[in-house]
């Protein structure tokens, strides 16, 4: 378990950020550039010591400044897959997954033999041989995640680990690293620009903004009510889970979807909808929609020029519409409305 308050000032930047990170657990950090995410991890690695608060993983004091306790990255029990990978170019593939567990103290046969098993767990045994300038980005994303948790860390962190990939091997990379976060234990903390990311891999979010952390709270919570424009803007969408069945999207709560990018997948997937995709009406509507369902209004949340209507029953989604809409509506919680959206605006991720 991991308990943290971290206080670093670099630059303009006063970071000061409280947080625990249950074993088991995956939080995922995510907030506007410059708000302190990659300084937070690079203080919890030990790349930079902090200047007020503790660290503690555990129950071991990593850093304590007021009692100026300091372990250095390499006594850590952390691991760390850093946004561009830094693999060592002038080292094969399976030297760089060795790389740590040689530092940490094992023998060399002991930490190939370690490494070359992490290397086919992601699929990547057949290239060990080889240098990381032959690897696509994909694969060396994958080379990194086997290097950080070769060293079987009790803290894992991960900085942007998708970013740099393009929209195909994001989500391969994206599946598997869900798969792999799942079979090991400790803590995880994984930063994100990516909604999309952080809904499909964390537990719970934490939202930093100008150093603080301005919100925490499990994806449905935080997206039904942001307390912040960046919050509602970077968390804009409802997420919902369900089996494709004869080209319909068939959700847990019992409702069912039909999402143009279903088609050709099979078995269990997510669904993405942006709530401002989502239309309501006091009547059932006419046209284009393929989707459309009654639902009763649990909430409504204002905030400047956008209005989050809550919707519950079998398709629980939050939709988004202006002051003029709501007053056009007439809508109060309680009220029961038709919700709409077309299945084009439908993103799908397959689990």
């Amino acid at each position: 378990m991991l308990e943290a308050h971290v206080g670093v000032r670099v630059g303009s930047l006063d970071l000061d950020v409280e947080m625990t990170v249950g074993d088991g657990e995956v939080v995922a950090v995510l907030g506007p550039n410059g708000a302190g995410k990659t300084t937070l991890l690079r203080a919890l690695a030990g790349l930079r010591a902090i200047d007020h608060g503790r660290v503690v993983l555990d129950g071991r004091v990593l850093d304590d400044a007021a009692a100026a306790t300091f372990v250095v990255p390499e006594r850590r029990k952390v691991g760390y897959v850093f946004q561009d990978h830094l693999l060592f170019p002038h080292l094969t593939v399976l030297e760089n997954v060795a790389f740590g567990l040689r530092a940490g103290g094992a023998d060399r046969a002991a930490a190939r033999a370690t490494a070359l098993g992490w290397l086919q767990r992601v699929g990547l045994g057949d290239r060990a041989g080889e240098r990381p300038r032959h690897l696509s980005g994909g694969q060396a994303q994958r080379v990194a995640l086997a290097r950080a948790l070769a060293v079987e860390p009790r803290l894992l962190l991960l900085d942007e680990p998708l970013a740099a990939l393009d929209a195909a091997t994001r989500a391969e990379v994206r599946r598997d690293l869900r798969r792999h976060l799942a079979d090991v234990t400790g803590a995880r903390l994984l930063v994100t620009h990516d909604p999309v990311d952080a809904l499909l891999l964390a537990d719970r979010l934490v939202i930093l903004e100008e150093g603080r952390v301005v919100q925490v709270g499990t994806g449905p919570e935080v997206s039904a009510r942001p307390r912040s424009s960046y919050v509602a803007d970077l968390v804009g969408l409802n997420l919902l889970a369900g089996t494709v069945v004869d080209d319909v999207v068939r959700l847990r709560g019992g409702g069912a979807l039909v999402a143009s990018a279903a088609a050709g997948c099979r078995g269990d997937v997510h669904l993405a909808v942006r709530p401002r995709s989502i239309a309501l009406h006091r009547a059932r509507p006419e046209g284009s929609p393929r989707n459309v369902w009654e639902a009763v209004v649990a909430d409504i949340d204002v905030e400047a020029d956008r209005v989050r209507v809550r919707l519950a029953g079998a398709v629980p989604v939050v939709a988004e519409i202006t002051p003029a809409g709501l007053a056009e509506l007439g809508a109060a919680p309680g009220d029961r409305l038709w919700a709409s959206v077309k299945a084009v605006d439908i993103e799908t991720y397959e689990t």
